[in-house]
């Protein structure tokens, strides 16, 4: 802001640059409202506010992602512990199940797939 209140062509040099952040807010795809906002200058809480907004969101979605990556990584350690206990060919599948948190069919299924 103190840039474009120092140019001598303070309203251009402002009309400028919010028209090219508006414009590259849109091609990064975010969900901003930013139709009302003119002047960086004149409407920066408005825009301080609609980016903090945006910053919030992409780190909910950035922690979702990464539980989700974690959620999938336990499964796959699951599964391998289960593939690992079906190969001492002792246990059943219900003290497999039991040992590793998962179900009875998807103890099943993994002993069917490592069949084929």
């Amino acid at each position: 802001m103190a840039i474009i209140q120092s140019d001598r062509n303070k309203d251009r040099t402002d009309r400028i640059i919010t028209r090219w952040l508006k414009r590259h807010l849109q091609r990064l795809g975010a969900e901003v409202h930013l139709d009302q906002l003119n002047s960086l200058v004149e409407d920066r809480d408005m825009l301080a506010e609609n980016l903090e907004n945006l910053v919030k969101k992409e780190r909910l979605e950035g922690r979702q992602e990464g539980r989700q990556e974690s959620d999938w990584r336990a499964l796959e350690e699951k599964r391998k512990t289960v593939r690992h206990l079906l190969s001492f060919g002792v246990l059943s599948n219900d003290q497999i199940a039991v040992a590793t948190g998962l179900s009875v069919d998807e103890i099943v299924k993994l002993r069917i797939e490592d069949k084929h």
